[in-house]
Order: structure tokens, then sequence, then C-alpha cells
């Protein structure tokens, strides 16, 4: 990067980030999820922060990457993020790692979306609906009023305080742990926890049932029960990791999809699948 600058964010564009964030799923697509929405949201923070086109270019890069979490926990990961660039941009030291930026963002989004769909999507929403929806059945608008307010209050306030306790906290703690050496361990181990994070999510979302059988010394055995005893989950795990090639390579992810989705309806068809 260029020579560094003292250049601070102000309520002007930490305003635009926060509102922002409320399009944390427009633009979703199947391989980067919020990320789009996510990276969209910090261009301002970033505008302001890399006037320089080579530096801002490659600010957008670190951001564009697969992200998705709770809608109401966005704003404090782009709170923290927003802490984050500013520190690395005002960097004269060259010691901040900028790596560390898109790891601790991706470390954060699993346990992030844990604690935030069990409490607003199974907790908040769940009671408001008790609530409201019977005086709703009843023709009484007080329960619509009261849904709105017992849904929508909860995350409203997590994401206002979230999204500040995210960036001065953020600046807080970047300071401390940058002066004793902390950052450098912490960026190795949120790199390490991303990885197990999304290698964890391989089996609940990657699906590959086989249904097909063979007949063998007179006894029938499933090819599905035979590749789990290899090693369950095995083939989710080889197609995840031949798609990541692909895209490693450039492929297109249209191509990918359409791919697959072709493949599956042909093993289907040969009764494979």
């Amino acid at each position: 990067m260029s020579e560094k600058a003292n250049i601070q964010l102000t309520q002007k564009e930490l305003n635009k980030v926060f509102w922002r964030s409320y399009q944390a799923l427009g633009c979703y697509s199947y391989d980067k999820q919020q990320g789009i929405p996510y990276l969209r949201a910090m261009v301002p923070a970033l505008e302001k922060l890399y006037p320089d086109q080579d530096n801002f270019r490659e600010a957008l890069r670190r951001h564009n990457t697969m992200f998705n979490t709770t809608c109401a926990f966005v704003p404090f990961c782009l709170g923290i993020s927003c802490a984050m660039e500013e520190e690395y941009a005002n960097d004269t030291t060259g010691t901040f790692d900028p790596e560390s930026i898109g790891a601790v963002k991706i470390a954060l989004m699993g346990p992030l979306a844990g604690i935030g769909d069990s409490f607003f999507w199974g907790t908040f929403r769940l009671i408001a609906c008790g609530i409201g929806a019977p005086m709703a059945a009843e023709g009484n608008i007080l329960g619509v009023i009261l849904y709105l307010i017992l849904n929508l209050v909860p995350s409203t306030l997590t994401r206002i305080y979230g999204f500040k306790l995210g960036y001065s906290g953020g600046r807080q703690f970047l300071a401390r742990i940058q002066a004793d050496g902390t950052l450098a361990k912490l960026t190795e181990a949120s790199r390490v926890l991303a990885m197990v994070v999304i290698g964890g999510m391989i089996p609940q979302i990657v699906k590959v049932p086989l249904r097909m059988t063979f007949e063998m010394g007179g006894g029938t055995f499933v090819l599905q029960d035979v590749v789990d005893s290899i090693m369950p989950n095995l083939l989710p795990l080889l197609l995840s990791l031949g798609v990541y090639k692909l895209i490693m390579k450039g492929t297109k992810t249209n191509y990918i999809i359409f791919g697959l989705l072709a493949l599956g309806v042909i093993l289907t068809v040969l009764g494979i699948m």
C-alpha cells in the first residue's frame, strides 16, 4: 500500500454503513450469501479511508467474500470491520495484518448466527406471535401492534447498540491487543476457527444421498451404507473440495450451479441418487 495518512471515520460515514446494514439480505447469492450486501455497507467507510484507488480496490477485494449471520448482528460485525479498516488505513509500522480483518469477520459469523437465530427467530418471534396472534384473530388491531413491538424492538436495539459497541469497543480492543502482540495470535486463531466453522457446515448443508443397491454373495448392499462405513459424509466433503477447486480456478459460479443441477438430474434418472 502507499503511504498511510491519518484518516478517521466520522459519524456521517458510520451512519451510512449502519443504514446499509438493513439490506443484509439484498443481492443474496448462493456463493457469498450476505457477502455482497456486507461489502456494499462497507463502501462509505472504505471510500473515506482509502482515497487512493488502488488501496480502495484492495479493500473491496478484502470484503468480497462469503458472509452470513443473523441480520440483527450484522451491524456489530460491520462496526468491528470499520474499526479494523481504520486501524489498518492509519498503520505506519506495517505490523497490522489486513488478513485479520476478514478472519475475524468470518470467525464471528458462526457463533453470532447460533445465538441470534435462537433468540430472534426461536424466542422473540414466538413470544410475539403467541401474544399477538390470538388478539389479531379476534380482530383486535392491538395484536398486530404488540407483535411488531415485541418482535422488532429487541432486534432494533441490538442493531443500534451492537454497531456502536463493535466500532468503539473494537478500536479500544485493537489498540490493546496490537500493543502486546496478541493480534497476530488472534488472527491465526480466527483463521483456524473460520475453517472449522466452514468445515462443520459441509455435512449440514451439502447432501449427496445414494439409493443404489447391488447384490453380492447372496446379500444386498446399499451403496450409501458402504460409503458411510468408509467415512461418514465422505461424498459431501469430496463434492465441496471439487467445487472449491473449480472456484479457485476462476470457473463462474453460475456454471458450477447449473452443472451440479444437471449432474443431480442425471444421477437421479439413472437411479444412483
